[in-house]
């Protein structure tokens, strides 16, 4: 008996590790190597392919494809209908396996609905999204991002709250009362 949860619609290839308490729910398809950890929630129609690393309290919403190269933290919010590349020139009549690019999501990452990765960035911790981003270069910690290509807007907490900074550089979150400091125009901390 598993200590993990999969619909009888959904497919997990031998060699998945699945972390305790996950959820896999309707006509989802899990590759052999890939590794989920515990409490992560991948929603309908989600497909996991091989040596992907998603961490612990992961949630993936529908209609979400995880390609080879992606690593998610812990934390991670995948929207719905977003998307990973894992190829820059992708050809039909080209096999590039062989150039698959990592991309990394940092602890806390928020991920829009319908947002684009496109491969070998790095979104930073607790950065956030916006829905139908396309993002093509790394994205700084707490940063908010959106539009095509993604543009910097501003920065958000960790409780997902807009930050607004005073004159010394100093943000106290509204939701938690959380206090960020911006170091530099591209570096926000979260102070103790």
């Amino acid at each position: 008996m598993s200590d993990y949860f999969v619909h009888p619609s959904s497919i997990v290839d031998t060699g998945a590790k699945i972390g305790e308490g996950t959820k896999i729910w309707h006509f989802t398809h899990i590759m052999s190597d890939s590794m989920i950890g515990n409490n992560c929630n991948l929603g309908q129609n989600v497909f996991i392919a091989s040596n992907v690393i998603l961490g612990n309290n992961v949630k993936v919403q529908n209609n979400v494809s995880i390609y080879e190269g992606v690593i998610c933290e812990d934390d991670v919010f995948l929207g719905p209908s977003m998307v990973f590349t894992n190829v820059v020139n992708p050809r039909s009549h080209v096999v590039r396996k062989g150039e698959y690019q990592t991309t990394y999501v940092e602890q806390g990452a928020t991920v829009g609905a319908n947002a684009t990765i496109v491969c070998g960035v790095r979104i930073g911790k607790y950065a956030f999204i916006g829905a139908g981003a396309v993002v093509t270069k790394n994205v700084p910690a707490y940063a908010l991002v959106v539009g095509n290509p993604a543009k910097h807007i501003g920065w958000m907490s960790e409780q997902g709250y807009r930050l607004q900074f005073d004159e010394e550089c100093l943000a106290i979150c509204s939701g938690s009362q959380e206090k960020y400091r911006l170091l530099q125009p591209n570096q926000v901390t979260k102070e103790n």
